[in-house]
């Protein structure tokens, strides 16, 4: 987690051990001294604005963590956060609607920085028949829902397998935002039971001769059978707006032919 720093050069400093990187090859990467670098992290040196925003990048510091260096350095922050509502996002939040409709039949959503749903399309509403009204209720955060017992953990195949997939990669967004809310998300979820397959096993599905396993399916139940599902993440390139960079949006596409045929026959009916 990050500490509280009278200056920018702190801040920097910590940045820079979060990415395990020496002052040597932070200096080589930005094309400054060693020794200048080590005077901006002890305050002995003043960044500028863009020596600031130079460093960021190479450290490849969030946007809303580069406001706050910039506010530490004295500086006003250059990357606005604005609401999804707000008319500058319009053509963002109409982007983000035309990628969930067009995924139907097949589930996507979109989750901010702290996994909590944003929107979602009409496929998402049948998996979560049977999840706590609690666990429901605005706002929604995806992975609490998925993993807590009282939500879709009892209906998930491969529960086990899922839950080190989501804990690991909720890691490794810690580590790269240092964000204080989603390392108590984590201690929460780490929390739960630890889970044995969602209630009675059953067959893998039948895989075609040579078949690999290509990434870890999410395995869950839905009325009479089970469907799986592999998922993809789509952020948005380059943004300038700090809540444009926070978001994502979750797709999921049927791991097996019986899951897009079930899929399909659903949207007929």
């Amino acid at each position: 987690m990050m500490t509280s720093h009278p200056h920018v050069g702190g801040l920097l400093r910590e940045w820079r051990q979060r990415r395990r990187m020496t002052q040597l090859g932070l200096a080589c990467e930005a094309d400054i001294s060693t020794r200048h670098l080590s005077f901006l992290e002890t305050g002995r040196a003043q960044p500028s604005r863009e020596m600031v925003l130079h460093l960021a990048e190479r450290l490849d510091v969030p946007l809303r963590d580069r406001n706050q260096l910039l506010v530490a350095a004295g500086y006003a922050p250059l990357y606005p956060e604005r609401s999804l509502d707000d008319p500058a996002l319009a053509a963002a939040r109409k982007a983000i609607d035309l990628v969930l409709a067009g995924h139907a039949p097949y589930p996507a959503l979109a989750v901010d920085r702290h996994w909590t749903l944003v929107a979602a399309n009409t496929a998402v509403g049948p998996l979560l028949v049977g999840a706590a009204p609690a666990l429901l209720r605005p706002p929604v955060n995806v992975l609490r829902l998925s993993l807590h017992p009282d939500g879709l953990a009892p209906r998930i195949e491969n529960a086990p397998e899922w839950r080190a997939h989501l804990l690991a990669r909720l890691r490794r967004q810690i580590e790269v935002s240092a964000d204080p809310v989603l390392v108590k998300l984590l201690e929460e979820l780490s929390g739960y039971p630890s889970p044995a397959a969602g209630g009675a096993r059953r067959p893998e599905p039948a895989r075609e001769p040579g078949a690999a396993v290509i990434a870890v399916p999410l395995r869950i139940r839905a009325e009479d059978r089970t469907l799986s599902f592999l998922s993809t993440t789509m952020v948005f390139g380059t943004p300038v707006d700090v809540t444009l960079s926070e978001l994502a949006v979750e797709s999921f596409f049927p791991a097996d032919q019986a899951t897009a045929e079930a899929l399909r026959a659903a949207t007929q009916r």
